[in-house]
């Protein structure tokens, strides 16, 4: 079984930075992939940023091309932790932040938390 748990998120003007955290835990097959998706009022949820686990550290990443340079996806530690630094945040970034640890080929997901980008 994979726990997935998300902090971080909040109010933030137009052009701020805000950071997301995520701890995923497993009791089974490990965690080879963590990312983060969001959902806007009315939309679908859509990816933001994936790295992978699989090595002790480090990890590939990709990015949706509207965060492309402006949000950094990173590794916390040897854990399955990530954060997610969004800078020159725009009204656009305004949704829930999920996020996602994929284990056994599954996803699991968190809770989800609010970003809110206000002008």
């Amino acid at each position: 079984q994979v726990q997935v748990v998300e902090s971080g998120g909040g109010l933030v003007q137009a052009g701020g930075s805000l950071t997301l955290s995520c701890v995923a835990s497993t009791s089974g097959p490990r965690i080879t992939s963590m990312g983060w998706w969001r959902q806007a009022p009315g939309k679908e949820r859509q990816m933001v940023a994936i790295i992978t686990t699989i090595m002790p550290t480090g990890g590939s990443t990709r990015y949706a091309d509207s965060v492309k340079g402006r949000f950094t996806i990173s590794r916390e530690n040897a854990n399955n932790a990530v954060s997610l630094q969004m800078d020159s945040l725009k009204l656009e970034d305004t949704g829930v932040y999920f996020c996602n640890a994929v284990a056994g080929g599954a996803s699991n997901w968190g809770q989800g938390t609010q970003v809110t980008v206000s002008s």
